[in-house]
């Protein structure tokens, strides 16, 4: 039985025994199917507008236009959403000024070639592009936070007068989804706003989990910050399991937002089938670049391997730990478990950098051993608490070793990104 699990920007193959595999879990995202052209649905999308004008009446007399746009970790195909963007606002306002602001929340800063991979070289050259600094930029305070934390905006959004913002939208393992709200926060706060929404009790609620937003505290900031940043009008997509451009949804920041992620909560959903050992991927190129993001593809598998089990998560991760911070508090910790305590005793003001996600990997590994296939040093891995592998083959021996049973089944989650993962009623 031949599985192909994506990894880096082709695809490995594992050569299953079948009488192992107790189930595949696949969302709807394989059905999606489109006979217009990615353009066209972009198109389509800005003519009908959820809950708002359409753009070019948005557009008309601004001075000081602002495109929200994510950065080089996520697979948004900005090099068809923004053009069609660009010629909607010129065709209303040739005179207004237009700044691209890439969305980098905590990540690095994208490279001049990262940003022609992303727009193509011609806007590269033709329009003004601020990649956020969430250090170092200027940033407009906007007062605070439903949480009390300060919400400090990027300056060149707080001085626009027409906020827009392009995007995509998938499940999202504690904000609830991607898009929408999270171009604002965290993609164009300073980091002191980062720190506050992303503390450990509200990383710790049961409803910070994919699919969810009803109760999610995290979710409640992300919707204020949009709100009090001036969104009017965003682009957010749907893509298929081959990354291509299937659906859009524009309009106002909630309304537009909330109708894509109904749509995406109908065909992402899956049905738990628990199991001593799950097999995931973080999707693939650009999403496995390194461990920080392939954490996200390890939750879906956390909500179906059974407590004590093994979870084998590949992903290429050419870009080794992804964040120093996570790296330092993973490797200088004695363990998942007094990691995951110690994080957890924090106060929202004692949030640290990358502390998020050093918490959701401790939780991880408090209930499963984690096996990484990967192209990560192995004394990386290692030092993280987790165990490395060079092939999926490699990954199921040291596997069978922890687990020390003959009858054990294999649960397998081809796109770990992309599945909500529920119990069972």
């Amino acid at each position: 039985m031949i599985i192909k699990l994506p990894y880096g920007k082709t695809h490995i193959e594992w050569h299953a025994e079948p009488r192992r595999i107790k189930a595949m879990l696949h969302t709807e995202f394989s059905a999606l199917k489109t006979n217009d052209s990615e353009t066209e649905v972009v198109k389509r999308a800005l003519a009908e507008p959820y809950g708002s004008a359409p753009l070019t009446e948005l557009a008309k007399n601004k001075k000081n236009i602002v495109i929200i746009s994510s950065d080089h970790t996520r697979p948004v195909p900005s090099h068809i959403i923004m053009p069609i963007l660009l010629a909607e606002i010129n065709k209303a306002n040739p005179a207004a000024k237009i700044t691209i602001l890439v969305a980098t929340g905590f990540h690095r800063g994208s490279t001049d070639s990262e940003l022609r991979a992303k727009y193509g070289d011609e806007i590269v050259d033709r329009v003004h592009i601020h990649v956020h600094d969430s250090k170092n930029d200027e940033m407009a305070d906007l007062g605070f936070l439903p949480s009390g934390g300060k919400l400090l905006i990027n300056k060149i959004a707080a001085d626009a007068d027409l906020l827009i913002a392009e995007g995509f939208i998938e499940p999202h393992f504690f904000a609830g989804f991607s898009g929408g709200r999270k171009s604002v926060l965290p993609g164009i706060v300073s980091y002191k706003t980062v720190l506050a929404n992303h503390c450990a009790r509200f990383i710790a609620s049961p409803n910070a989990r994919a699919g969810m937003l009803e109760g999610n505290l995290m979710h409640r900031d992300m919707l204020f910050a949009a709100q009090r940043a001036r969104l009017a009008f965003i682009v957010n997509v749907v893509l298929d399991e081959n990354k291509r451009l299937v659906k859009a949804f524009a309009g106002h920041p909630e309304v537009a937002h909330q109708a894509g992620c109904s749509f995406v909560r109908g065909i992402a959903r899956v049905a738990s089938e628990p199991a001593d050992l799950v097999v995931v991927t973080n999707s693939g190129y650009p999403l496995d670049q390194n461990v920080y993001q392939a954490v996200k593809g390890m939750t879906a598998a956390e909500a179906t391997v059974k407590a004590g089990g093994v979870i084998i998560m590949a992903a290429e991760c050419i870009d080794g730990h992804g964040g120093q911070g996570f790296f330092d508090m993973l490797s200088t910790a004695a363990g998942p478990k007094e990691l995951l305590e110690e994080i957890l005793s924090r106060k929202m003001d004692e949030t640290v950098p990358d502390q998020w996600e050093a918490q959701v990997l401790s939780r991880v590994l408090t209930k499963a051993a984690v096996i990484m296939v990967t192209k990560a040093p192995r004394s990386m891995i290692e030092a993280m608490h987790m165990r490395w592998a060079d092939s999926v083959e490699n990954a199921l021996s040291i596997a069978e070793r922890i687990i020390n049973k003959d009858d054990y089944q294999i649960t397998v989650i081809p796109d770990g990104v992309s599945v909500i993962v529920e119990e069972k009623n």
